[in-house]
């Protein structure tokens, strides 16, 4: 198993216990508000911060799960778009990339 895919596999399992954490936070916390305005109030931003949290692990999550089926695929090395190699030194800095910097750098 090669150290991209082993540290895939642990920033998967990372997001997917940050997930359940979220959404344990937010099983409590939604309950009544407290009648007191300024908790209202922060709970209510307290709870959408844990949502936009929640909204960027699961599209980190997305993307680490699309990096291993390519990578189980064989394709794992090669960008999505172009086909060409993609650099180690980017692999490396970045195991999630599915796009060579050329690529990834076009709107």
């Amino acid at each position: 198993m090669s150290q991209r895919t082993m540290a895939l596999e642990a920033l998967r399992d990372d997001l997917i216990a940050r997930l359940e954490r979220y959404r344990d936070s937010k099983e409590r916390s939604e309950g009544a508000l407290d009648k007191d305005l300024e908790d209202q109030s922060i709970e209510l931003e307290s709870s959408e911060v844990v949502d936009a949290l929640e909204n960027e692990a699961e599209a980190e999550l997305k993307q680490v799960m699309h990096a291993l089926a390519r990578i189980a695929a064989g394709d794992g090395e090669r960008c999505e778009d172009c086909g060409t190699p993609i650099e180690a030194k980017r692999l490396t800095a970045l195991p999630s990339t599915t796009r060579c910097l050329n690529c990834a750098q076009q709107p």
